[in-house]
């Protein structure tokens, strides 16, 4: 285990007592069990993929690559 330093604002550190003192647990553990159980948000979605997106065959497409560049330029420069 290795110790690390945390600065806090006067809210967040009365609040960590709280919590510590309500679980009747150390802070130590309360800060633990909170960065195993973190989720970073998501912001947004990152999914590229073309929904509903077909090519002239019928075939789906998954990703934007896969649309030809003229197609991806109809409508430039006109």
């Amino acid at each position: 285990m290795h110790k690390t330093s945390v600065y806090l604002a006067a809210e967040e550190t009365a609040r960590l007592a709280a919590l510590a003192e309500r679980e009747g647990t150390s802070q130590a553990e309360v800060i633990r069990r909170a960065i195993r159980l973190y989720e970073p948000e998501r912001k947004g979605d990152r999914d590229f993929a073309l929904i509903g997106a077909a090519d002239d065959l019928g075939s789906p497409r998954s990703s934007i690559a896969d649309v030809p560049d003229d197609e991806l330029l109809q409508g430039f420069g006109e």
